[in-house]
């Protein structure tokens, strides 16, 4: 649905997906190959990406959660969307973890090789939470460009409505008429 939201408004919205996908891309893509260079000498600086991700999805999540009540209704919903996806990528990391985990204990326990272990961690931690991260920037885009357009998921305004929100109408679409 798409509203009257005044272009203030709209910058607002837009930062969370500006985070979530800075997090996403900077982060998860482009932090990870540089320091994925740096890993064979210092494999602990790898360390960092998570952090830092744990960081940003926490903080989403808290602004999310304090935002109701206090930001305009159109902000807080914005958050909404990106909460729902901080937790979906949560999940994922936890995968990973879980998987990191299992392959330690393999390995130290169990007397798992290492390339088993390798091989337990990238198949059930890194390829999911690679394939997660690709697709969560395209729908993060799309959330992106939404919140410019002035709209909102249909799940959102169901679950947060607005009596006050003025729907404006979509235009539309154009059909060609056959020759």
């Amino acid at each position: 649905m798409r509203f009257e939201i005044s272009p203030d408004q709209i910058k607002k919205a837009n930062i969370p997906h500006e985070l979530f996908l800075t997090n996403l891309i900077a982060n998860h893509i482009l932090l990870a190959v540089a320091m994925g260079g740096l890993a064979g000498s210092f494999p602990w600086v790898m360390a960092i990406i998570p952090a830092i991700s744990f960081s940003i999805l926490g903080f989403t999540l808290w602004r999310a959660k304090h935002g109701i009540g206090r930001d305009s209704w159109y902000v807080m919903c914005h958050w909404q969307v990106c909460a729902k996806r901080s937790r979906i990528f949560l999940v994922m990391l936890g995968l990973l973890l879980t998987a990191v985990v299992l392959g330690w204990v393999g390995y130290t326990y169990g007397g798992m090789m290492k390339e088993a272990v390798w091989a337990l961690v990238i198949g059930v931690g890194i390829l999911p939470v690679m394939a997660t991260v690709l697709v969560l920037i395209i729908v993060e885009s799309d959330a992106l460009y939404h919140a410019n357009q002035a709209k909102l998921p249909d799940w959102v305004v169901a679950r947060f409505p607005n009596a006050d929100a003025r729907v404006i109408e979509d235009e539309p679409h154009l059909t060609h008429p056959a020759p």
